[in-house]
């Protein structure tokens, strides 16, 4: 069986080196053909007509990604403004913060009043404090991730607290 396959594949692949014919017809138009008609002549099929395409493979090929560059974030204070007095008996008031670029998902911004912090980490850009003392004081907004790292942190803003003395006007017993 083997080899009637063979066989009949090495007819066919002599058949496919038949000769071809070229003739034009009465309108001029020229034709090709593997038969013979009247007033064909043989075509001379030369070598650089064939197609033959080569595929170029580069040599390495670049596996690595690039890498990205770090994102550098910029935090600041918006409010209180620089050397503000803050007048508060509670010892209240907000602090505002600008980000750029938007922080990614997950990442945390810390408030810290004199280095401790004050307000548990959380999202949004507004802090509300209530009974900080008097003075003076330095806040610092961080951005965290969840494993710790300090992304970016603002420069420090000082502010003043003001609030009534304890010692204030006696009060008038009844």
């Amino acid at each position: 069986m083997r080899i009637l396959i063979l066989i009949g594949l090495l007819l066919l692949s002599a058949q496919s080196l038949a000769t071809v014919y070229r003739w034009v017809d009465e309108n001029g138009k020229v034709h090709y053909s593997d038969e013979a008609k009247n007033n064909a002549e043989a075509v001379d099929l030369k070598e650089n007509t064939q197609n033959n395409i080569t595929i170029n493979t580069p040599t390495k090929i670049n596996t690595t990604e690039p890498k990205e560059a770090p994102i550098s974030y910029s935090i600041s204070i918006t409010s209180p403004q620089e050397e503000a007095t803050i007048r508060d008996n509670n010892g209240a008031f907000t602090v505002s913060v600008s980000v750029s670029p938007e922080l990614p998902r997950g990442v945390m911004m810390t408030l810290l009043v004199d280095g401790i912090v004050t307000a548990p980490p959380q999202a949004s850009n507004i802090f509300t404090l209530t009974g900080i003392n008097r003075g003076e004081h330095s806040l610092v907004v961080n951005a965290v991730t969840q494993s710790g790292k300090v992304l970016a942190s603002s420069s420090p803003r000082k502010i003043f607290l003001h609030q009534a003395s304890v010692f204030g006007p006696a009060r008038k017993s009844k």
